[in-house]
């Protein structure tokens, strides 16, 4: 059960790019050339190609969060959010269920998981993503100690999951109204996690909806909780980590906890869309 850190700071971070980070570990990251891509649709391979990913590294190395702006068009945001009124299901097709947060202590709100075969744009965005990732994530489990072998294909890894009981999908579809909240949490499903996923957020703050911010706790050794405030708006995308991550202390490495959730939406309609790399049990 999620709990709520005691006496935190606030940290809201309205440009991330701008907070300083500590030492960074190089990290080999793929180029807009790169073969994983093939196959993609142009405008999201175009889209994934653009993003400053050695700004990224650094933001997730400094804070365990970077945002990605625009990832999504209006249009796209719309087409997503959309398909919430679809029926889950079996016979439906979309989804594969539907999860009540206040029936579970998860918070308030709900969210329905996609089924396989996953939509074109999320399919499309898991693809991509994966492989400009997962030498970060290598880097990090191998700081930690943790064996570092992810693989560079996506669907390698998916295929590790499924070997290992993982096959149901978890990319997600969240609708949060007036009052609905998310509980800090973790997303992971099953033994083997990949420790970054992505949040995109389909509607616009000060239309769509108010209050809704995504927060993030970050909880060192013999330290109280930092929360984090990232300010998104519609069509932008957060990286963050899942569970754990290495922060390069004066001894060496070290791990710290993360955990993230979404504060209390005062009015209107919220929707976000999950990308995480792993399946579940």
């Amino acid at each position: 059960m999620p709990t709520m850190p005691e006496q935190p700071s606030l940290d809201f971070i309205s440009d991330p790019e701008r907070v300083s980070s500590g030492p960074a570990w190089p990290v080999p990251l793929g180029g807009p050339d790169l073969e994983l891509a093939a196959g993609l649709a142009p405008d999201i391979a175009r889209a994934v190609a653009a993003i400053d990913w050695h700004r990224v590294q650094r933001d997730l190395d400094a804070q365990g969060a970077a945002t990605l702006a625009s990832l999504l068009s209006p249009s796209q945001c719309h087409q997503l959010a959309g398909l919430y009124a679809c029926d889950e299901g079996p016979a439906a097709g979309t989804f594969r269920s539907r999860v009540v947060m206040a029936r579970h202590g998860f918070g308030r709100g709900e969210y329905k998981y996609f089924s396989y075969p996953l939509p074109a744009l999320i399919a499309g965005l898991r693809d991509a993503l994966y492989p400009r990732l997962a030498p970060l994530a290598n880097r990090w489990f191998a700081a930690m100690g943790l064996p570092a072998d992810f693989p560079p294909r996506h669907a390698d890894f998916l295929g590790r999951c499924h070997a290992a009981g993982q096959k149901r999908p978890t990319p997600l579809l969240l609708q949060y109204g007036p009052d609905d909240y998310n509980c800090l949490h973790q997303d992971l499903y099953g033994d083997l996690v990949f420790p970054l996923q992505v949040v995109l957020l389909l509607s616009e703050p000060g239309r769509d909806f108010e209050g809704g911010e995504f927060v993030m706790t970050e909880q060192r050794p013999r330290m109280q909780s930092r929360p984090m405030v990232l300010a998104l708006r519609q069509g932008d995308a957060a990286v963050i980590a899942v569970n754990q991550r290495p922060v390069q202390g004066t001894r060496g490495a070290y791990r710290v906890t993360m955990r993230h959730g979404v504060s209390r939406v005062r009015s209107g309609l919220r929707h976000t869309a999950g990308i995480i790399f792993h399946d579940a049990n």
